[in-house]
């Protein structure tokens, strides 16, 4: 066992070795204008401190972003009226963009000119360091196998389809934080419930910052406290529900700050026509989820879900599998009655997913391991 997990940790190693190999080469001015937003973003925060966080398009006084749009051969770079990513508020009649300010706060914690790089080299550090601990909590050769696997296509993530959008480096994190933290939630014996609850709020409602849609990665956990109070209202369930939803709200707090001074309200939105549109369902989205690996990934945790489920003979174990089941169902859902697809969309709900599933099979095959199994079959 011992030799095994050396050699799949060596494996683990070798990867991130090549992640860092490819990301070193990584050039932050190949032509696609969410990275130019981003950086436009974190080089408002270099300038303006937390002030920063105001993206009208009339503070590029000092040609920032119209030099990053003429090397990208943007055709009219040096009119301030066609830059991408960017919206005109009806109230205001400021041009501003649209991403929340997460991504480009975390990218102007690194240097100017090198912020790409590191912030996916710390984000491959990251899966590196999850995946380590899952292999150190595998408890069996099999539970050692499938967390190496797990491991090995979670690192690999890092790069495709990771690298499609700087936002989705500081998401694939949270995602790992998260899914950890949900499984330790449910783990036999928890004695801190409340905390881990307002922990797991908190991560959610700082992706956000990241990502407007990871909004939806909370949809699961709200469903479930809200049922669990439906089923048992006493105290603790109360309490667990409470302190995610307001450790959620404080987490989401920078983006609701930015939208008040950006779009005039809190609740208001910075996004254009396309990404408000009613649901609907398409044909051609649809057919580019089915022929991505998306739909790969989403498939892996629907059936991980419904095995866990079915094997976990232990009430808490069985929560957690309800928990990521109303996630999927509701994200999955959202994304396939949107109008826009991309290959990263549905990445950040399949991975904390998988990540919460991976932990929460560890802690109960090790639980089992100590004593009388706890994955069995449910009598039905």
């Amino acid at each position: 066992m011992r030799s095994l997990k050396i050699g799949c940790g060596a494996v683990f190693l070798a990867i991130l070795i090549s992640n860092i190999w490819s990301i070193s080469k990584w050039s932050e001015a190949r032509g696609v204008y969410d990275d130019i937003c981003y950086l436009r973003q974190a080089h408002l925060f270099e300038r303006f401190g937390f002030a920063g966080i105001d993206t009208d398009i009339a503070k590029d006084d000092d040609h920032y972003f119209a030099r990053k749009l003429k090397e990208i051969g943007f055709p009219t770079w040096n009119d301030l009226t066609t830059v991408p990513c960017h919206n005109v508020m009806s109230g205001s009649k400021k041009s501003v963009m649209q991403y929340p300010p997460g991504t480009g706060f975390v990218l102007a914690l690194f240097p100017s000119g090198f912020q790409a790089i590191p912030l996916y080299v710390v984000a491959s550090l990251v899966a590196f360091g999850f995946a380590l601990i899952a292999l150190a909590s595998a408890s069996t050769v099999p539970t050692v196998i499938m967390a190496a696997a797990f491991g090995d296509a979670a690192m690999y993530l890092m790069i495709n389809p990771t690298k499609a959008s700087y936002s989705m480096a500081p998401t694939m994190i949270v995602c790992a934080l998260a899914g950890f933290v949900t499984a330790r939630l449910f783990t036999s014996g928890q004695r801190r419930p409340i905390l881990l609850t307002g922990l797991a709020g908190l991560l959610i409602g700082l992706s956000v910052n990241f990502r407007l849609p990871n909004a939806l990665l909370s949809a699961g956990y709200f469903l479930f406290f809200f049922l669990s109070l439906l089923v048992a209202r006493n105290g603790k369930n109360l309490l667990q529900a409470v302190a995610f939803g307001v450790a959620f709200l404080i987490g989401v707090l920078p983006t609701l700050f930015a939208n008040a001074i950006n779009a005039g309200s809190p609740l208001a939105t910075t996004y254009g026509a396309v990404d408000v549109t009613p649901p609907k369902l398409s044909a051609a989205v649809l057919q580019s989820y089915f022929a991505d690996v998306q739909f790969v990934l989403l498939a892996i945790a629907v059936l991980w879900t419904g095995l866990f489920w079915r094997f976990a003979g232990r009430d808490d174990a069985r929560k957690s599998a309800l928990l990521v089941a109303g996630n999927l169902l509701v994200n999955v859902i959202f994304f396939a009655t949107h109008p826009v697809f991309t290959p990263y969309y549905t990445v950040p709900i399949a991975m904390l997913s998988l990540w919460t599933l991976l932990f929460a099979t560890l802690a109960a095959r090790r639980e089992g391991a100590g004593g009388k199994p706890v994955l069995r079959p449910i009598a039905v």
